[in-house]
């Protein structure tokens, strides 16, 4: 029997991010759980996310704004607040808090036909 374990999502914080960190918790067919670590980084201006998958964020710590295409406003999240952004919805992360690093948890779930 393999040797369970319990991780910290809130662990092991770096003080300096060059760029955004993704890390993968778990993976299975048509599930993806990722932590991702950003500290200042921004979507570079232009490009948007559109992916194959619906996703699930929930920012556990930190400060950030989103922005989703066809929107006027961005969406300003703080630590505790989620987001489901179906496939294909054109989005984009406008701003991260320089100053603490902010810890997203991404949940990608893709259809099993």
């Amino acid at each position: 029997m393999p040797v369970i374990q319990p991780i910290s999502l809130l662990g092991s914080l770096p003080n300096l991010l060059n760029e955004e960190r993704f890390e993968t918790l778990l993976s299975r067919p048509g599930v993806r759980l990722e932590r991702i670590l950003s500290l200042g980084q921004a979507t570079p201006e232009g490009v948007w996310y559109d992916q194959e998958a619906d996703e699930w964020v929930l920012l556990l710590q930190g400060n950030a704004t989103l922005r989703i295409e066809d929107q006027q406003d961005v969406l300003e999240m703080k630590a505790g607040d989620s987001l489901w952004i179906p496939a294909h919805c054109r989005h984009r992360v406008e701003w991260t808090d320089p100053h603490s690093v902010s810890v997203w948890l991404a949940l990608h779930l893709t259809s099993r036909n």
